[in-house]
C-alpha cells in the first residue's frame, strides 16, 4: 500500500504539536536537540538530514522518513543525493532497508511533486 507522505507529515506535525501541549518540557527539549543536531557545523545541515534519513530507513520509521525526506529537500539535497542515501541504507540494513528504501523513494516522489 502506497502511503501519502505529505499527508502523513502534516498529520504527524499536528500530533507532535498536540503532544507538545501535553508534555511541553519533553517536546521543547526534543525540538532544541533537533535544532542543535542539525545546525550547520563541520557537517552541513543537508548532510545531517541525509544521515538522519539513512537512519530512519535502517530503523524502519515511516514518520521519520517523511520528516527527513522533506527536511533533506528543504536543506538543498537533490533527488540523486537522496537516492544515494537510500543505497547506503540498503547496504547497511539489508532486505528490510530495501523495503523502507522504497518507502523513502515514494516519499521523495510525493514531496518533489508539491
Amino acid at each position: 500500500m502506497i502511503k501519502d507522505y505529505p499527508k502523513n507529515y502534516n498529520e504527524l506535525a499536528k500530533l507532535m504539536g498536540e503532544l507538545g501541549t501535553k508534555i511541553p518540557g519533553t517536546m521543547k527539549a526534543f525540538n532544541n536537540l533537533h535544532k542543535a543536531a542539525t545546525e550547520e557545523g563541520a557537517l552541513t545541515t543537508k548532510t545531517k538530514e541525509l544521515i538522519a534519513l539513512g537512519i530512519a530507513i535502517a530503523v524502519r520509521c515511516d514518520g521519520c522518513i517523511a520528516f527527513h525526506v522533506k527536511d533533506a529537500l528543504g536543506s538543498g539535497a537533490t533527488s540523486e543525493e537522496i537516492m544515494e542515501t537510500i543505497g547506503v541504507s540498503v547496504m547497511m540494513g539489508g532486505g528490510p532497508a530495501v523495503v523502507y528504501g522504497c518507502e523513502a523513494m515514494e516519499a521523495l516522489r510525493q514531496f518533489a511533486e508539491l
